[in-house]
């Protein structure tokens, strides 16, 4: 027994002694690749352990670096040696505050016992602004963004066409068979009780429901023609009671029926009270039998009532054309309810193919969506020449000034406002002065001058709240052109308030004068900046005539 103790002892001192061995020959490092970053700078930090070739090591699935963030990190790098593997990790951080921290230690476990990596200091140093050198600039506003209903209405729009077009099929079965009931009911009564009759001829029979419906509108028929020609109330009657009913007829002489046609009646209606209540299948046979039993009695009926009286034959014409009128008034509905449905789905269709807003604006007459939608005209006016293509000619403006010439579409008040200006004054002799000015500082100032007539045009008109950028631009045409654009406040007709307003001035400088493009429309116009975008594609100065 104690050999078997020390047999044990000693496995078990010897598997330690490996492990330990296995322990040893393990090793981690950590490195970074600074130890002083600034503010937002990338800092790599690298993870790499040494271990015996059948070792298994598993790195921190979620490793922690507070107050570090950690931006990426790469995939294990295995690099094999003699007798030993060399695994590789790289974690990218980052950190926004500066200061003195320090790296967590990370653990990285091989063979089930864990390894603590090293302690790291970094030091984050804060970014110096020279304010005397770097410009700084107010913090802008907020902006209103307008919410975005696009993707709502395309659901809305969906979910409208799928319902549309299930109401569309309904409404075609239900209008059809309204249409044959109504072409039903218009016939007499025994050409309406020979045609269902027909009708029940093709039905195929098998199981008990496809029967006792045969059945129900077998008795129906004849019912119906009974009380309608025969006037009796056979409808409320039962079996019995309307055998009854004409066996009295027939013994009065009111009904001259043969006394076998009453018992093949007698048989139909007992069989129909069998397949209904009892729920019985009779052969397929004996309901075509039955059938023609109704039929004979039918038409032996016809043959025994007596001859209609004058009263009799107005109130069965004003029975008819109450019939037709009301068959008129019904169609009149349904063709409403038909004409409706499908007009509703063409503009649910066009809505989706052309889109919500397009649809609507052109409905409703969107002023800008008509300019869009109308053909345009392409023109050139003044000297030199500029060809511009818009909605409408451009209306010459009359000016006791002879070297200006202007040409506008529409006013402030209007949807979309085009104002064309040729200024080309006289050319006066030069002064010893100008002739040694400056020329850039002569353009400066005829550029500061046209943008002050610019702003003085608006502030005359009433606008208020005037922002103005400008820029440099070159036309699909190739030539260069200086652009004023930017918003403004004015008061339109018909408005309480002022009605914030886009404007773009487009100006052509040369020596002897400039040409100006001023257009201005609402902010909030949809269709705005495409037509101001269409009418810049378009302007082209002509050079040769």
């Amino acid at each position: 027994m104690d050999k078997i103790k020390l047999y044990i002892l000693g496995l078990l001192t010897f598997f330690m002694s490996l492990s330990m061995l296995a322990q040893q020959s393990v090793e981690l490092e950590v490195a970074v690749d600074t130890t002083t970053v600034r503010i937002g700078e990338q800092l790599n930090y690298t993870l790499q352990i040494k271990v015996d070739s059948t070792a298994k090591v598993m790195f921190p699935d979620q490793p922690i670096f507070a107050p570090f963030e950690l931006l990426e990190e790469s995939p294990i790098d295995t690099l094999r040696t003699l007798a030993h593997y060399l695994y590789t990790k790289k974690y990218a951080l980052i950190q926004f505050d500066s200061g003195n921290y320090f790296l967590p230690q990370q653990q990285v476990l091989v063979n089930g016992f864990s390894k603590i990596a090293d302690l790291i200091e970094i030091r984050v140093d804060p970014v110096m602004v020279d304010t005397t050198q770097q410009k700084l600039f107010d913090i802008k506003p907020l902006n209103m963004v307008k919410k975005n209903y696009d993707a709502l209405i395309s659901r809305v729009l969906w979910v409208l066409f799928a319902g549309l077009v299930i109401l569309g099929i309904l409404y075609t079965y239900l209008f059809q068979k309204r249409k044959k009931e109504l072409r039903v009911l218009e016939l007499p009564p025994f050409e309406r009780a020979i045609e269902e009759l027909k009708a029940l001829e093709n039905e195929t029979l098998s199981e008990q429901e496809e029967f006792k419906r045969y059945y129900s509108r077998l008795t129906d028929v004849v019912r119906r023609y009974l009380e309608e020609e025969a006037k009796i109330d056979a409808l409320e009657s039962t079996s019995e009671e309307l055998l009854t009913k004409l066996e009295l007829r027939k013994d009065s002489g009111l009904l001259d029926l043969d006394r076998l046609t009453l018992k093949s009646l007698r048989i139909v209606l007992q069989n129909a009270d069998l397949v209904k209540f009892a729920k019985s299948m009779p052969e397929i046979h004996t309901a075509s039998e039955d059938r023609k039993s109704v039929e004979l009695m039918v038409k032996e009926t016809r043959e025994a009532l007596p001859e209609p009286t004058e009263e009799e034959l107005r109130e069965k014409a004003a029975y008819q054309e109450f019939l037709v009128k009301k068959r008129r008034k019904e169609k009149w509905i349904w063709g409403i309810s038909g004409v409706g449905i499908l007009a509703i789905l063409t503009l649910v269709v066009c809505m989706l193919v052309y889109g919500y807003y397009p649809v609507r604006d052109t409905l409703f007459r969107y002023p800008t969506k008509i300019l869009t939608s109308k053909e345009w005209f392409k023109s050139q006016y003044g000297t030199p020449p500029l060809a511009i293509e818009t909605p409408d000619i451009l209306e010459r403006i009359s000016s006791s000034d002879q070297p200006i010439k202007q040409f506008r579409l529409g006013t402030f008040d209007s949807p979309f406002y085009i104002d064309l200006l040729f200024d080309f004054p006289k050319p006066k002799p030069n002064t010893l002065e100008e002739s040694q000015s400056d020329p850039k500082q002569a353009d400066l100032e005829k550029g500061q001058e046209l943008v002050n007539s610019i702003i003085s045009s608006f502030e005359s008109e009433g606008a208020v709240n005037i922002f103005m950028k400008n820029d440099a631009i070159i036309l699909p045409s190739g030539a260069p052109v200086a652009k004023v654009y930017g918003t403004l406040d004015y008061p339109k007709r018909e408005q309480e308030e002022f009605i914030r307003s886009n404007f773009s001035a487009y100006l052509f400088t040369f020596e002897q004068g400039t040409i100006i493009v001023t257009l201005m429309y609402e902010k909030q116009d949809r269709y705005g900046e495409a037509i101001e975008q269409r009418i810049f594609n378009s302007l082209e100065l002509i050079k040769e005539l």
